[in-house]
């Protein structure tokens, strides 16, 4: 048996055309039993102040959700008729699956103090899925597009993340105290988004270098990012993977970069699982 994941930032559901369409980004991973996706938002200026995770999971009524906004801050909120109107600007990731997230934390990534360009709380959600190849703590992880420096922080915040897991003891332990069941975890780990950053990087080559984490989509090594239709000079990159645990990797039974799909300038990446 295999079960299959796909890792999609869809840009807020803005597509390559500068349209935004939700049914084309649930489109091209309503096939995936594990869906992970990067900035998805509620309040947006640009998409009518939708609520995407909302959005998105009802388009997915067969896939349970989680989100986690990452940055949260105030988009007019006010008092109107006596009623405090609570209007917020939210950027996060998102993870989707045909089966319950049995434990999920939240993760905040370092980051630096930066005016001159957009600089957004950039996170990692975690969720852990007892799929039917066994269980598995998926990560939807979203890192820093400008500094190489801050990224570097970053994915030493996600190895770290996914190396302790058995230090930190993830969501719960003692779950019995509450009369839910103990969670169980072998130790296998997907880290699937966009790293921003491409094969020849510092930052790739310490996801990769003491050998314990693989690139799984390696086995395709061409472009996951391709420019809109007002970046005409822009030259394609490689910015999207899923590293996996030694073991797990090696039951990684197949790769996929969906090049076809226009629902944001990220394209779904695609990985099997067999059991």
């Amino acid at each position: 048996m295999t079960i299959s994941a796909v890792s999609y930032n869809i840009q807020y559901g803005i597509g390559l055309d500068g349209g935004f369409d939700l049914d084309r980004i649930v489109a091209a991973v309503r096939a995936a039993d594990v869906i992970c996706l990067q900035e998805v938002t509620r309040g947006h200026p640009k998409t009518g102040a939708i609520d995407m995770a909302a959005a998105i999971a009802e388009r997915l009524p067969e896939h349970f959700s989680s989100y986690h906004p990452a940055a949260d801050v105030d988009a007019g909120s006010a008092m109107e008729d006596g009623r405090a109107l609570n209007r917020r600007f939210q950027f996060g990731n998102m993870v989707l699956a045909r089966w319950p997230l049995r434990a999920v934390r939240g993760h905040l990534l370092p980051r630096t103090w930066r005016k001159d360009k957009l600089n957004l709380q950039r996170g990692a959600l975690e969720a852990l899925i007892d799929t039917p190849v066994g269980p598995i703590r998926f990560h939807s992880i979203h890192l820093d597009h400008v500094d190489a420096r801050e990224r570097m922080a970053q994915v030493r915040a996600v190895r770290a993340i996914a190396d302790r897991y058995a230090q930190t003891g993830g969501a719960i332990t003692g779950a019995h105290v509450y009369g839910l069941p103990e969670v169980d975890d072998r130790g296998d780990f997907v880290l699937m988004g966009d790293f921003n950053c491409e094969p020849d990087s510092d930052e790739y080559r310490f996801m990769v270098e003491d050998g314990s984490v693989v690139d799984a989509t390696a086995a395709d090594p061409g472009w996951t990012w391709r420019p809109m239709y007002d970046q005409p000079a822009a030259a394609r990159q490689r910015l999207d993977y899923a590293y996996c645990n030694r073991a797990l990797a090696e039951r990684v039974s197949g790769v996929r970069i969906d090049r076809d799909a226009d629902g944001s300038d990220h394209m779904p990446v695609w990985i099997e699982i067999a059991g």
